[in-house]
């Protein structure tokens, strides 16, 4: 298969408590990709409004403000932010993976949202399961969207953070063909050793899916450091380090230096041929599976908090003929 995509990775900043703030700050970067060339794009782990760093330092009878904050800041899907991405994809011509926290009534979810190059949203899933501190501030998503989704580009396939750790998860994208993985991750949090293991996932996946590897974090600035540290009393340690852009081959070789400080991005060029390449020698759902030994068993459907069943005194059309013909019968008896 001889395609080649050109793709990126974004490390950017948000724009701290502000949705339209880090939705413009997004469509710039669309645009300016654009200028150069890319046709896919993936952006860092609910980078709008921004990720809930406070989760993670402050304890929950503390965080109540803080997560009112984000509440109100969250994205509707689909609104007017929406709506803007999708006109920057539409303009650039550009296939675009993005994190967001999602509102619904008073619930945030962490969400991935696709969204093609003619600006239309082609998948829009949530975490299955936030992460630790993360389940005090969204809710669980469900199976509907751990699969892949054919887009301009090839066959995508989209996790979020931890998410990786979960190897059925990540076998349900591979089993479903996926392409090129939307990964991505916060950034600025937990240290170095975040960083060490995001590097080990993303080249783990490639290799066992064989299929390339589009990471992104998020980058906060010494300045919105400091407004974190204000806002939640905690120290700068734990929303320091941890980020790590970038782009693997299905041979798991990084195709550009990743990038691990700062805003900026990395862009490499995606031969599909290395997935044939790949899969030739080990293809884990094809010939190197044992499916009579060892398979996933998996609940696509969407989840609903509410099931209506109808009670109605009126009968079916087809029980009112059978109603109407007994009627007739007995009338000219």
């Amino acid at each position: 298969m001889h395609q080649i995509v050109k793709a990126a990775a974004v490390q950017c900043s948000p724009v701290l408590y502000s949705q339209a703030g880090t939705v413009k700050k997004v469509c710039d970067f669309i645009t300016e990709l654009g200028k150069h060339g890319v046709q896919f794009a993936v952006f860092p782990e609910t980078v709008v409004p921004y990720y809930p760093y406070f989760s993670f330092v402050q304890p929950p009878f503390a965080m109540g403000a803080e997560h009112l904050k984000l509440l109100n800041e969250s994205v509707l899907v689909p609104s007017e932010a929406t709506d803007l991405i999708g006109a920057a994809c539409r303009q650039a011509h550009m296939v675009v993976s993005i994190g967001v926290n999602e509102r619904v009534g008073g619930t945030i979810y962490n969400a991935q949202l696709l969204f093609d190059v003619d600006g239309q949203i082609i998948q829009h899933r949530r975490k299955i399961t936030p992460t630790y501190h993360e389940r005090m501030v969204w809710g669980q998503g469900d199976g509907s969207g751990l699969c892949a989704i054919d887009s301009a580009v090839g066959r995508i396939g989209s996790l979020a953070c931890w998410e990786h750790y979960n190897p059925l998860a990540r076998f349900a994208l591979m089993a479903d063909g996926e392409q090129i993985h939307a990964a991505m991750f916060p950034g600025s949090l937990v240290g170095q050793v975040f960083a060490n293991q995001i590097s080990a996932t993303i080249q783990h996946h490639a290799l066992e899916s064989g299929c390339f590897v589009v990471n992104a974090t998020a980058w906060l600035t010494p300045e919105q450091q400091q407004q974190i540290m204000q806002d939640t009393g905690c120290e700068i340690g734990p929303i320091s380090g941890g980020c790590f852009t970038a782009i693997v081959s299905p041979e798991g070789k990084f195709l550009t230096e990743p990038l691990t400080e700062g805003e900026g991005y990395v862009i490499a060029d995606l031969d599909f041929s290395l997935i044939d390449k790949r899969k030739r020698m080990m293809d884990s759902v094809g010939h190197y599976s044992r499916p009579e030994l060892l398979s996933l068993l998996i609940d696509r459907r969407s989840t609903q908090v509410l099931h209506e069943r109808s009670n109605t005194n009126s009968l079916p059309d087809s029980s009112k003929e059978v109603v109407l013909n007994v009627e007739n019968h007995y009338s000219n008896v």
